[in-house]
């Protein structure tokens, strides 16, 4: 198991920045951000530390002779938009972006690439299953062709008003990953577990680490906070930021032993990627980078 970090919480380093700083801090590898060129309209999306529509041969070799010389490795791709979005123009341009992404793990030699699934949230947990049905089987027979895993995050994307009603990407439980999984047999779809997003809908974390440990190919190290006093004011049907907040590793409620206790037992090799949504350490660059530094110092007790 190596320990990592997700670049995104890196917006304003350039590549050969955030691998100088990842091993300054002794990680192993990264998750890197690939999102298009351009401003984004959310939170750690729109970050492009590899710009998959310029990645030529020399690009190639750049980035292969940064990993060298730091002697780290790049094991995912990153790019998370709504695939299954109502927007049809929107939808081409995210599946064929997604394409470009698992091409440019080809060519990297970067086994996975990690992303949503997506969600029309205006209809049912039914019709978005017949949406993936519709469109996720294209994309991970192209991931099989190029011998690329894509892993999806089980992440509600369910935080503030726009996201109303319940979250714009469907892989959010258990019930929900058996039928994807069973719709789509494939040894190169799998997950990158967080534990954060169950924790904070008060569902068991561990005990899916056991069931779909042949499914799990890197994990996402992120914390949360609940905070039952709020949770006993808004409700159940409130917006989900109302009541918990992510937390770096070791500042919420995650027994992150357990966690990686569980992912032991069940043998996994994969990478631990830290993952910064933190508030509290957003105030500056410096506080964004002691925030990595602190969650590798915290997490290096259990890797």
């Amino acid at each position: 198991m190596k320990l990592g970090m997700n670049t995104a919480i890196m917006e304003k380093k350039s590549l050969e920045e955030v691998i100088a700083l990842a091993a300054s801090l002794g990680l192993e590898s990264l998750e890197t951000a690939c999102w298009p060129v351009g401003k984004a309209d959310r939170r750690y999306a729109g970050v492009t530390h590899i710009d998959v529509e310029c990645l030529d041969e020399e690009e190639i070799e750049r980035i292969n002779i940064m990993l060298r010389e730091k002697k780290i490795t790049i094991d995912s791709l990153s790019y998370s938009p709504n695939p299954l979005t109502e927007d049809e123009k929107l939808r081409e341009a995210y599946f064929s972006h997604i394409k470009k992404v698992i091409s440019a793990a080809e060519k990297l030699g970067v086994k996975c690439i990690d992303t949503f699934i997506g969600k029309n949230h205006k209809v049912s947990i039914e019709e978005n299953m017949e949406l993936f049905r519709t469109y996720w089987p294209e994309i991970i027979q192209y991931a099989e062709e190029k011998n690329v895993v894509v892993t999806f995050e089980n992440c509600p994307m369910y935080f503030t008003k726009d996201e109303w009603p319940g979250g714009k990407n469907l892989a959010v439980s258990p019930k929900i990953w058996r039928q994807m999984f069973e719709i789509i047999d494939s040894p190169n779809f799998g997950m990158t577990y967080d534990p954060s997003h169950l924790a904070w809908q008060r569902m068991d974390y561990i005990k899916p680490i056991y069931e779909f440990k042949d499914k799990i190919f890197n994990v996402h190290i992120k914390d949360t906070k609940f905070y039952q006093e709020k949770y006993d004011d808004v409700g159940y049907f409130a917006h989900p930021l109302e009541y918990h907040a992510p937390k770096i590793p070791g500042y919420g409620d995650i027994e992150w032993g357990k966690v990686i206790s569980a992912l032991s037992d069940v043998g996994f090799s994969g990478s631990a990627f830290i993952e910064i949504e933190d508030r509290a350490f957003e105030n500056s660059q410096e506080d964004m980078e002691r925030a990595v530094a602190v969650s590798t110092n915290y997490m290096r007790q259990f890797l």
